[in-house]
């Protein structure tokens, strides 16, 4: 199977680079598959678990938000959060849960409160994906 360079990045570090055979993103119009030829590709990430394909066997990675860009050079994903499934302390998501939820509580309507509101459920959604 042919392979292609994929690059996953965090603020905090870039987590992977290298030569896979497949790279399943959750993208917010839907999961989709990339593989070597994929076409030109950019959209944004949803909450829920990236699957990269290689060597190895399949690792599994929890992201939440950013961008995925799929081009001549291969699949870049610049995650806002990305953590190996197996190191993701999913107590760790229960406590910022309850932090997003009382800053919610705290601010009154406006784009401030609409853009905790947007993260609160997109932590949720994330909840809800690693309880499956």
């Amino acid at each position: 199977m042919s392979t292609f360079q994929f690059d996953l990045v965090s603020p905090e570090k870039l987590l992977f680079s290298g030569e896979v055979s497949q790279v399943d993103v959750p993208g917010s119009e839907g999961d989709f598959g990339v593989l070597a030829g994929h076409a030109p590709l950019m959209t944004t990430l949803r909450p829920g678990i990236l699957v990269l394909h290689g060597e190895g066997g399949a690792l599994q990675v929890v992201v939440n938000g950013g961008f995925a860009e799929v081009g001549a050079a291969g699949l870049t994903v610049l995650a806002d959060m990305a953590v190996p499934l197996e190191d993701f302390e999913v107590s760790r998501l229960t406590d910022i849960i309850e932090r997003a939820e009382e800053d919610v509580a705290k601010v009154e309507e406006g784009a401030t409160r609409d853009k905790l509101v947007r993260r609160l459920d997109q932590l949720k959604t994330l909840q809800a994906i690693l309880a499956q």
